[in-house]
């Protein structure tokens, strides 16, 4: 049960920015909604897929469950039956729907799941209305985690929408508006970085996941990062250099997955004749060189560091690189939802946005690591096995949701998402 005797004291204009921090945020998944069909909203095209009608649900049911229903005295659920239908993992909660089974949720319908949005945030502004200037530090604490966690299903909607509409055969455009991108990509330059003990992990008051605390102390040796991430162009030459045919280049379970798989290059790509299309939120368009290559596996990026003569950086090298950078970068604020070209420049570039990137790290607690307490403990301890950790965001990342810590993590065969890579080397 949540301690109901922790109170802070909270000005109402901190609460009427809490506020509108939520209405923003709830506002912006709606819009991502927006360019979509009634009939879009109800695929699963894969397991790893949610539908985008379950996403809208799922994030509220989040509110619900763990903000409303303990602390909002009186709260009604809408409808009971949908704590089964929207519970994603957390089974000391209660019982989860079936995740592969999503897509067969006809019902509710996509009115009637609106209709529970808007039922549950007329719910949140009388709780936050109702505790005043008395907030409850609990409760503050799972509202700003449910707004990060909401935050998190947009870029997954992204990503859920892009491989819907990519398997119809009719290449479906989401959105004809999305902007461009053109730019020259800068030549790739070695970034020097020298060894001694550092600190990664956050620290403050700050909001962070648990997983990416307590800050620690490492010793890192000396190495090299590039200047920026891997290119389409340099990625289009390990294809026809063999490098999906060359069993050296591959890792053993990636070699297999390959093979099973029938993969010949990133998710996305399509050869047509002598050229290269990827298909896009904005439909399919030629092959940009010079942007960052995305929608790579793990073992796709593991195996093109090889054939480049490098490596992946390990997260708490990468994290040592961006502390002093500007956290700017192209995020799904400048709606390209693609990564583009950063043009020429000095130092580290796209450290941010554009495309997370992989690392050689496995994803593993922190030392001195202390999931949260309750059923909300689920939300990342129990994932800390046979994942690996990316970095960086996305171009479908909102932009305040990025931090230098920020730990993302899949698969070692997803790529889905919007990934790609950065090489790194010793010194």
């Amino acid at each position: 049960m949540p301690n109901r005797a922790s109170r802070i004291d909270v000005s109402q204009l901190q609460l009427e920015q809490l506020w509108q921090r939520y209405q923003r945020v709830r506002a912006a998944t709606e819009r991502l909604c927006e360019p979509l069909e009634r009939e879009d909203y109800v695929i699963q095209s894969m397991p790893d897929v949610s539908p985008p009608k379950w996403h809208l649900a799922h994030v509220t049911w989040f509110f619900e469950a763990f903000v409303l229903q303990p602390f909002l005295r009186g709260y009604r659920p809408l409808d009971e039956r949908y704590d089964h239908l929207f519970n994603s993992y957390y089974k000391t909660h209660g019982t989860p729907f079936e995740r592969a089974r999503r897509g067969l949720l006809s019902r509710p319908t996509v009115s009637e799941v609106y209709a529970y949005r808007s039922h549950v945030d007329l719910a949140m502004e009388q709780l936050l209305n109702r505790m005043g200037s008395e907030l409850d530090d609990e409760v503050l604490q799972r509202v700003e985690l449910g707004l990060e966690h909401e935050q998190q299903h947009q870029e997954l909607l992204l990503m859920d929408i892009k491989h819907i509409l990519a398997q119809n055969p009719l290449r479906p455009v989401y959105r004809r508006d999305l902007k461009p991108g053109g730019t020259e990509a800068g030549k790739l330059r070695w970034i020097n970085f020298p060894a001694g003990l550092r600190h990664v992990g956050h620290a403050g008051e700050d909001f962070a996941f648990d997983c990416e605390r307590p800050r620690h102390r490492v010793f890192v040796e000396a190495f090299r990062l590039a200047s920026r991430p891997v290119s389409n162009g340099e990625y289009l030459e390990f294809i026809r250099d063999g490098g999906y045919r060359s069993t050296a280049l591959w890792l053993a379970d990636g070699w297999d997955h390959i093979q099973r798989a029938g993969w010949q290059a990133p998710l996305y790509w399509q050869r047509e004749g002598d050229d290269w299309l990827e298909l896009t939120l904005g439909g399919p368009r030629e092959l940009d060189l010079n942007a960052p290559v995305c929608h790579l596996s793990y073992f796709e990026a593991e195996a093109f560091a090889t054939w480049a003569q490098a490596r992946l950086p390990r997260e708490e090298e990468w994290e040592v690189a961006a502390q002093d950078e500007p956290l700017w970068g192209n995020f799904v604020e400048n709606d390209h939802l693609q990564p583009v070209a950063a043009g020429t420049g000095d130092g580290l570039q796209q450290l941010y946005g554009d495309v997370w990137e992989w690392t050689a790290s496995a994803y593993r607690p922190y030392p001195g690591f202390r999931p949260l307490g309750g059923s909300l403990g689920e939300y990342n301890g129990k994932f800390m096995s046979g994942q690996m950790v990316l970095r960086g965001g996305s171009c479908a990342t909102p932009e305040d949701h990025v931090r230098p810590t920020y730990r993302n993590f899949f698969y070692p065969t997803m790529r889905w998402q919007f990934s790609g890579l950065r090489l790194a080397k010793e010194l």
